[in-house]
């Protein structure tokens, strides 16, 4: 087995979503999947050719063995650690009209937070070049906590990147309860995404200059600022760069930001240019916008090259 490149964890739960718009009182069907931002960004990555590997604890369930076929079947390298006292997390999605989306989040007490240091494979993280991370798992538990500084003491160890994605959820912890969790794992990666809003939550409703200032000082180099429709920025000590995004017409938003970071971190890793890495994420995070569902549109690197020829037939023949 190919060691992976990128190696990342945390809770994907099972996910149930209507297929039509409106309240959940009155669905008539639905659909099902999985979902989880560390492994969407996952996905992303391996569609993109980069070797990558996800880890994270699952029920003896059903639903378990779903998060992790659906996973591996996507070309991700799998480490489901079963836990037979708890179930499997689940996410209910909803459309109230056709520009909103309500997700909502059944995991108190699951297998997902429940993740442990322990749980983290002996040589895992220091065969990769780049961990990855989130401001969710932190936040679910105590030892999900402790599993992610774990994580991160082994690739700064090991001379491995640590990005980290801020994903902050209203539900799991109030802005005054997550600022300090999420600024210390910030404050000890290279790489930090975010949006303003999160930024501004990591340092008590400050700028995303300051905010990108005060990461610095901290020994982070790179702060990533998404912007929606807007576009992306990347500040460094040295330069602002800015990319303006892709006019589309969205169908789905969730799981806009996860394809944005796999189409960045996949082409720093290739070495390219800020502009060009900020192309690509942008041209993700689009892409994602265009199908239901989580990672179902993370684009392949032929897809990509398919989006960006916007002139071109749209009938494939």
């Amino acid at each position: 087995m190919t060691s992976p490149s990128v190696v990342t964890l945390g809770e994907t739960m099972a996910l149930v979503r209507t297929t039509e718009i409106g309240s959940l009182r009155h669905a008539n069907a639905m659909a099902f999947g999985i979902g989880g931002a560390e492994s969407n960004v996952a996905i992303g990555l391996a569609r993109l050719g980069v070797a990558v590997s996800w880890l994270g604890r699952v029920g003896d369930d059903s639903l378990g063995e779903r998060v992790a076929r659906e996973i591996r079947a996507d070309g991700v390298q799998v480490h489901a650690v079963i836990d037979a006292e708890a179930r499997t997390g689940l996410m209910v999605k909803e459309r109230p009209s056709a520009s909103s989306t309500a997700v909502h989040y059944y995991r108190a007490g699951s297998a997902g937070s429940r993740l442990r240091p322990e749980d983290l494979p002996d040589g895992w993280i220091e065969r990769a070049s780049l961990l990855h991370i989130t401001g969710i798992t932190p936040l679910l538990s105590d030892t999900a906590r402790d599993a992610v500084h774990a994580a991160i003491d082994r690739a700064r160890a090991s001379g491995a990147i640590v990005t980290f994605d801020i994903n902050y959820r209203s539900a799991l912890a109030s802005p005054e309860a997550a600022g300090p969790v999420l600024r210390e794992l910030a404050e000890r990666s290279d790489i930090v995404f975010g949006g303003e809003e999160e930024f501004a939550i990591l340092y008590s409703a400050t700028s995303v200059a300051v905010a990108a200032a005060r990461l610095r000082d901290a020994g982070c180099a790179t702060t990533v600022v998404k912007l929606g429709p807007a576009g992306a920025a990347v500040i460094t000590a040295d330069s602002l760069v800015e990319a303006g995004g892709f006019p589309i017409e969205p169908v789905d938003t969730v799981g806009a930001g996860d394809a944005f970071v796999s189409g960045y971190l996949s082409a720093f890793l290739e070495g390219l240019d800020v502009d060009a890495t900020l192309h690509r994420a942008n041209a993700c995070g689009a892409m994602a916008c265009l199908v239901p569902g989580d990672w179902e549109a993370a684009p392949t690197r032929r897809e990509l090259e398919r989006f960006a020829d916007r002139d071109s037939d749209p009938v494939r023949r």
